[in-house]
C-alpha cells in the first residue's frame, strides 16, 4: 500500500533510537528515549491552505524534528507512520 499525502501534509518515519551510549554502554529497549527526530518518506504538492499560497519546504529524505503531539499515527504493511502538517515541523536537523 503507498500513501500519498494532500495540501501541505508530510509523511514521516520516526528515526530508530541508539543503542548504545557514547561510552559504549548498551541500552534495553525499555531504558531508551524515543527521539523527536523524523525522516520525510512523502511530501504533498502544496498549493492554497486555508486561503494562503503553501510552497513545501522540506523534501523526502529529510530529517526533522517535529512537535511532541503533532500529526495522525498510522501503520501501513507493519510500519508506523505518522501525517503532519508541514507548519507542525518545527526545525530540519543537518
Amino acid at each position: 500500500m503507498k500513501l500519498v499525502p494532500l495540501a501541505d501534509r508530510v509523511i514521516v518515519k520516526q528515526v530508530e533510537a541508539e543503542e548504545t551510549t557514547k561510552s559504549g554502554i548498551i541500552l534495553s529497549s525499555s531504558a531508551q528515549e524515543k527521539p523527536q527526530v523524523f525522516e520525510v518518506i512523502a511530501v504533498g504538492p502544496g498549493g492554497i491552505v486555508d486561503g494562503h499560497d503553501v510552497e513545501m519546504t522540506v523534501e523526502v529524505g529529510d530529517k526533522v524534528i517535529t512537535g511532541k503531539y503533532s500529526g495522525t499515527q498510522v501503520k501501513i504493511d507493519g510500519t508506523e507512520l505518522t501525517i503532519v502538517r508541514q507548519a507542525d515541523i518545527l526545525a530540519i536537523v543537518e
